[in-house]
């Protein structure tokens, strides 16, 4: 809709006197962001269409977008009409139904929730069902990994973060966090984006290579304090107890004494057999080196787990070939976290802690 506003404007002189008539057009603010094509517009689409006129034709002839034809035609093949068609509408009562069933079973697929509406007399697209959910808050997203916590382990996680909260700022710096992962040559994670063009999404350049068990994988064992990150060890074979031991002895002290953290350090490790073993244990003792009690399935707790997530995007980026490069990788890609990133997670630390304790022993963000 075009609105015509005249505006006047007098211009006054001790010469003479003019009149000047302005005349400018002036959009309505209530113009539709998408206009909509009359009824006699989408009459003659259908009407080349059927004529033989294919969709780039018919959009140059009438100068409208090829993508407005072709909705024009599918609607067309539909309903038989080019009329516009009344919107389904959902009474107050299913938009909160909707809403109810989305927080109460977060997994519901939106065609499941369309296929309940439809089944009380309500049907609707799957576009309504997700902006009626959006308006009240709920987003479709990508669900986190976490580890099935047994009210057991809540509760362990809980104590631990309580008992912990009040520790200073220099407790938590003289602590060395370590931890083992595994590293796919090829992992699910390798996630990369490529300019192409439209039917070029299979050729060789534009794809990731996958195989099956990740094409191979190695195990790793590192640790890290808020002075930066220590050594890390390629595991060989399966690690035992004996095997875990060898790798603190050569990799341990080794590490504290690089990062500088005294002879008081705490270590932590995980609740693994293989580190609570009586003879690793007594290693410890013998070596007089204090280890944090630690509570079982609790990787929110421990800030290395920030570190592998951060390594393993990092390699992948690398795009290694064979193990022996996905080692060298590792390696290197470990040695450059900066000293301010791994000080930066002992700082929060007291936050994460926060987080333990109002998830009531419960997974968190971190």
């Amino acid at each position: 809709m075009m609105i015509n506003t005249i505006h006047l404007c007098v211009i006054k002189s001790p010469y003479k006197c003019t009149c000047t008539v302005i005349v400018s057009e002036v959009r309505a603010e209530s113009i539709m962001k998408n206009k909509e094509h009359t009824r006699q517009v989408r009459d003659t689409v259908v009407k080349k269409f059927n004529a033989g006129f294919g969709y780039k034709k018919i959009s140059q002839a009438l100068n409208i977008p090829r993508s407005t034809v072709q909705a024009i035609i599918l609607k067309w093949k539909e309903y038989q009409t080019t009329a516009n068609l009344p919107r389904p509408k959902l009474s107050a009562h299913a938009r909160r139904r909707l809403i109810r069933d989305a927080a109460k079973r977060p997994m519901i697929t939106l065609d499941e929730l369309q296929r309940s509406t439809a089944e009380v007399g309500d049907s609707v697209h799957r576009t309504t069902i997700s902006r009626i959910l959006h308006k009240s808050g709920l987003y479709g997203r990508v669900a986190r990994r976490k580890p099935f916590l047994k009210d057991i382990h809540k509760k362990c996680c809980l104590k631990f973060a309580t008992s912990h909260l009040g520790d200073t700022p220099n407790m938590w710096k003289k602590v060395l966090w370590s931890d083992e992962t595994k590293i796919e040559l090829f992992g699910n994670n390798a996630k990369r984006y490529v300019w192409r063009k439209s039917n070029t999404a299979h050729h060789p350049e534009h794809t990731i290579p996958t195989v099956k068990h990740g094409g191979g994988s190695i195990m790793v064992w590192a640790c890290f304090s808020s002075a930066g990150t220590g050594k890390m060890v390629k595991i060989d074979g399966k690690m035992d107890g004996a095997k875990y031991r060898t790798i603190l002895e050569e990799n341990l002290m080794e590490s504290a004494k690089d990062l500088r953290l005294g002879r008081r350090f705490i270590f932590q490790q995980d609740n693994d057999p293989k580190h609570k073993a009586k003879s690793t244990m007594e290693w410890f003792k013998n070596k007089h080196i204090q280890v944090l009690e630690w509570p079982s399935q609790s990787p929110d707790l421990n800030p290395i787990e920030n570190l592998w997530k951060e390594l393993k995007t990092a390699v992948h980026k690398c795009s290694p070939s064979n193990l022996t490069e996905l080692e060298l990788f590792c390696k290197e890609e470990w040695e450059k976290i900066s000293v301010s990133r791994c000080a930066k997670l002992i700082e929060t630390y007291p936050k994460r802690l926060t987080a333990v304790i109002a998830a009531k022993g419960g997974a968190t963000k971190y």
